[in-house]
C-alpha cells in the first residue's frame, strides 16, 4: 500500500512511501483486538476498591439477644452482615485486574488495528520535523494544516522527542507516542493515525519485518 508523504504545511511532497502489507494489509483478527484492548483497560484499573468485612467493623462483641425464645433467628454479633452497619459479606478487595496475554496475540491485535486504519484511509504520513523548544501553537497549526484539528489524532514518532511531546500535551485531541509504545487501544481510539516518516522503520523493527 502506497501513501503520499506530506510536509508540515499539509502539502503533498510528490513522494510516496510503501506501507508493508505484512503489517498494514493482513486479515484482521477481531478477537485478538478485543483481548488486547481488554487487557490494556484492565491493567489501567486502580483496583483499590475496598469494603470492610465483619472483622474490620468497630462494634461491641456482646451477644445482642438471648439464643432462644425470641421468635426470630439467633444472632451473635452486631457486626454480622445481616445488620445495618455490619460488615460486608464477600465485598471487593484491592487486587490487580491485569491478566496474561501472549506476545503473538498482542502483535496480531496491533497489526489488525493498523490494517483497519489503512483500509479506512485514516493514515497520514508526514515528513520528519523537529522543534527546538516546545511550541503548542505550531503543533496546533500542524493539525490544522493536516485537517485533523477537530479529530482525535495519534502521532507516531521514531524515538522520544520531549519538545514535540510537550507541544502536544495541552491539546486534548492529540497524543504523541513512539513506535515501540504503540498500543491497540491507542490506534483504535484515534480517528487519524499520523506516522512521522522516520517512525515507519521503527514500526518495522518493532513488528520484526
Amino acid at each position: 500500500m502506497k501513501v503520499a508523504v506530506k510536509n508540515i504545511s499539509g502539502e503533498d511532497t510528490g513522494r510516496k512511501i510503501n506501507l508493508d502489507d505484512s503489517i498494514f494489509g493482513i486479515e484482521p483478527n477481531d478477537h485478538a483486538i478485543y483481548l488486547d484492548t481488554k487487557q490494556f483497560m484492565a491493567k489501567n484499573r486502580q483496583g483499590t476498591h475496598k469494603t470492610k468485612e465483619r472483622s474490620e467493623i468497630t462494634g461491641s462483641t456482646r451477644k445482642i439477644k438471648r439464643q432462644k425464645g425470641t421468635g426470630t433467628a439467633r444472632a451473635g454479633s452486631i457486626k454480622s452482615p445481616i445488620f445495618r452497619g455490619g460488615g460486608r459479606a464477600f465485598g471487593p478487595q484491592p487486587r490487580n485486574h491485569g491478566f496474561k496475554l501472549n506476545k503473538k496475540v498482542k502483535l496480531l491485535a496491533r497489526k489488525s488495528a493498523l490494517t483497519y486504519k489503512a483500509k479506512s484511509k485514516d493514515i497520514i504520513v508526514v515528513e520528519d520535523f523537529q522543534y527546538d523548544t516546545p511550541k503548542t501553537r505550531e503543533f496546533a497549526g500542524l493539525n490544522t494544516n493536516l485537517k485533523i484539528n477537530n479529530k482525535k489524532s495519534l502521532f507516531v514518532l521514531a524515538e522520544p522527542n520531549k519538545n514535540i511531546y510537550l507541544s502536544s500535551r495541552n491539546l486534548k485531541d492529540s497524543k504523541v507516542v513512539t513506535a515501540a509504545e504503540l498500543t491497540t487501544y491507542d490506534i483504535l481510539r484515534a480517528s487519524t493515525l499520523v506516522l512521522v516518516e522516520n517512525s515507519i522503520n521503527g514500526l518495522y523493527k518493532t513488528f520484526g519485518v
